[in-house]
């Protein structure tokens, strides 16, 4: 039988990287994020690592790129050859909202057995923690255009997720882009309008959206504050150890007490 070119690259299951003897995340995220990298950079366990490949497009709009980025998906990891990855991210929310969800299932799956480690999503990540906290009234807020927020809605409440409460925001037109250029402060200020309406949880959209000095600073067991990069770090370190989502360990990570605050800090104030 012809062997496959992604079978020909696959390192042996039991190789290691130096640095990360835990697991080697392969992160798949778009061209000019700024965020993704770092905030899971930090958000890692000790013992694992990153490895980034850009998803690149010239499409002209951002919708388009989005799209674009989706059908890279498995070529753009080719990029990492025969690295012993065990798990990939693909650091990017905005595009599952753009694109058929039975056609992003086929491409995960797709993807999971042709290269044999899992494929997180940043989008099925947020969705297995909401079902994780048992969420029902969540507040929700969105960086995105009113196309995409729209879009982002739609995709959400065929997931069975309907916010109760939703605070947008604003980017600037002129900063290099709308979402990236966002501070971490602009986003405690939308959190802070959203209104009081008992809610389970609190959940920030976009992965290239700075939202760790939020949940530091005020995430706790009784509100939790979830991003989709806390998820997607939180969901592949479960894939890597075969362990299933539950409330009380993503409880631990939006606490951040047994992982990240301490990188956090070094990282804040080095």
């Amino acid at each position: 039988m012809q062997e496959t070119s992604n079978a020909r690259r696959a390192a042996p299951p039991h190789d290691a990287a130096e640095y990360c003897p835990r697991g080697l995340f392969a992160v798949l995220t778009p061209q000019a994020n700024t965020t993704a990298e770092m905030e899971l950079s930090i958000l890692a366990p000790r013992g694992y690592g990153l490895a980034t490949a850009r998803l690149v497009s010239t499409k002209a709009g951002m919708d388009a790129r989005l799209i674009d980025y989706v059908a890279q998906q498995n070529s753009t990891l080719d990029r990492f050859a025969n690295a012993p990855i065990s798990a990939s991210m693909f650091a990017c929310t905005g595009a599952a909202y753009l694109v058929d969800p039975a056609d992003e299932r086929r491409q995960k799956e797709e993807i999971e057995a042709a290269r044999g480690y899992p494929f997180i999503t940043a989008a099925s990540a947020v969705a297995d923690a909401i079902r994780a906290l048992g969420a029902k009234r969540v507040g929700l807020i969105s960086p995105y255009g009113d196309k995409l927020h729209a879009a982002a809605l739609d995709y959400w409440a065929k997931r069975d997720l309907r916010p109760v409460a939703v605070a947008r925001i604003a980017g600037r037109a002129e900063s290099f882009h709308p979402i990236y250029a966002t501070p971490a402060s602009q986003a405690a200020q939308a959190m802070d309008s959203l209104p009081d309406v008992g809610l389970d949880c609190i959940l920030f959209l976009g992965t290239g959206l700075p939202t760790l000095p939020v949940i530091a600073a005020r995430s706790r067991r009784e509100l939790p504050i979830v991003s989709p990069n806390l998820c997607l770090m939180w969901r592949s370190v479960l894939a890597v150890t075969g362990t299933a989502p539950a409330r009380e360990t993503l409880l631990d990570w939006v606490t951040g007490k047994p992982h990240w605050h301490g990188r956090f800090r070094d990282w804040t104030t080095g």
